[in-house]
């Protein structure tokens, strides 16, 4: 048995979802790739699909297989590209988590201009607010909004994010703005559930941390849900500025407590190593530094350097 075959036929089989469909991808018989994953099956001597009459599903082993067999058969790709004369030209499964909202709102038109260059790379992107584990789950990159923290894996700064909080003129009119942070514990604050301080908003005076603490009637994990909210007068918001920019430019929303925003994040890309980085992965950071070359509108101030270098986190 061929097992990166068997592997490719039933990573195939999983991702379009059929025998069938798995067959026209890899050029191939239904009855070929059937009997490639019964050998792969009857070789690990554990069953991998539940097969029915109207689809298949993966068992707890096949789950935990795919998942393996995927990351070693995009680092076989990627031993390949390295060494042909092909290389030049970035291909290959290409895996990327991005947050949901910045996705949505500013990477959709950077990813179709991105396969446009790139016709080989087959794009496999997750949108997702939560915290990857980029190598245990098997991504080749992941797009993060943050401030820089210790790590081993390398982060390559994209584009700076201004910090803001507004609320509806509404909210500002019936509730009175405040002068100063902590004033805050006596407004409704809509509340990001992924903060890594729950309950607690971070400001600066005069150069100075502090944190505040904060409550309300709505908490939640998103983006556009927060925006909704905070349009509707429901509370507070205080986050990255690109989720509401729309909306502020629309007098939908005022800011307040300008002089006390925290320091402003950054997008990163973020991968594992500098070394034998691959170049479809080096094809995507250089493409997204390039794209996001000039400060966005949601951007923070033109003093915060966006050279896109990489760093160690």
């Amino acid at each position: 048995m061929d097992m990166l075959s068997a592997m490719r036929a039933f990573v195939t089989t999983v991702e379009m979802g059929s025998f069938s469909q798995a067959a026209r991808e890899l050029n191939a018989s239904k009855a070929t790739i059937s009997k490639q994953v019964a050998a792969l099956e009857d070789h690990l001597r554990v069953r991998l699909l539940h097969r029915t009459t109207r689809k298949l599903n993966l068992t707890d082993e096949g789950r935990e297989y795919v998942e393996r067999a995927r990351r070693i058969l995009d680092d076989t790709q990627d031993a390949e590209d390295a060494v042909s004369p092909l290389s030049a030209e970035p291909r290959g499964r290409l895996r990327i988590s991005a947050p949901h909202t910045f996705g949505a709102m500013h990477l959709s038109e950077a990813l179709a201009a991105f396969i446009e260059r790139y016709p080989l790379i087959h794009m496999d992107i997750e949108f997702s607010d939560r915290l990857v584990n980029l190598v245990d789950e098997g991504f080749d990159a992941v797009i993060r909004i943050s401030r820089l923290q210790d790590s081993t894996l390398i982060a390559r700064r994209i584009a700076p994010v201004s910090m803001t909080l507004c609320a509806a003129p509404s909210y500002w009119q019936e509730n009175g703005k405040p002068s100063h942070p902590n004033e805050l514990r006596h407004h409704k604050s809509i509340i990001y559930a992924y903060l890594r301080t729950p309950g607690e908003w971070s400001f600066q005076d005069a150069g100075e941390p502090f944190a505040v603490k904060i409550g309300g009637n709505l908490t939640t994990n998103n983006d556009v849900v927060i925006r909704s909210a905070a349009v509707q007068g429901v509370g507070i918001f205080y986050g990255p500025s690109f989720i509401v920019s729309q909306a502020l430019s629309q007098g939908k929303l005022e800011t307040a407590l300008e002089e006390f925003y925290d320091d402003p994040l950054s997008v990163y890309a973020v991968y594992p190593s500098n070394k034998n980085l691959s170049p479809k992965v080096r094809a995507f950071v250089d493409f997204l530094v390039e794209w996001f070359h000039h400060t966005p509108h949601w951007g923070a101030s033109a003093q915060n350097d966006s050279s896109g270098s990489s760093t160690a986190i």
